[in-house]
């Protein structure tokens, strides 16, 4: 009997470190200089899960940016985000084209 309430306590923390912790990813980025762009140079990108509006930081190179979601995408392997001609500029990424970044 003893053991159902520790098994409880166990999963309610384990829940609640799981939803706490911030859903990093690391992989490949490129630039897109198409359809929705943001407005007036506005630093958007494009995620295949997070959604709409949220704000991403993307890092690369010693720096990072905050950029919106604003669309679909990437659908290549292996990338995990398409920044704006804006948001990659920020970056210092538009010579290189794909480059290995890190999303929170």
């Amino acid at each position: 009997m003893r053991a159902q309430p520790t098994l409880f306590v166990c999963l309610t923390i384990f829940s609640l470190s799981a939803l706490s912790v911030a859903h990093a990813e690391s992989g490949l980025a490129s630039y897109y200089g198409y359809g929705r762009a943001g407005k007036g140079g506005e630093m958007t990108c494009a995620h295949r899960t997070r959604p709409f509006g949220s704000v991403l930081k993307v890092s690369y190179s010693g720096r990072t940016i905050q950029c919106r979601v604003n669309d679909r995408g990437p659908f290549i392997r292996g990338r995990i985000v398409d920044l704006s001609v804006p948001a990659a500029r920020a970056l210092g990424m538009m010579s290189a084209g794909v480059v290995r970044v890190s999303v929170d």
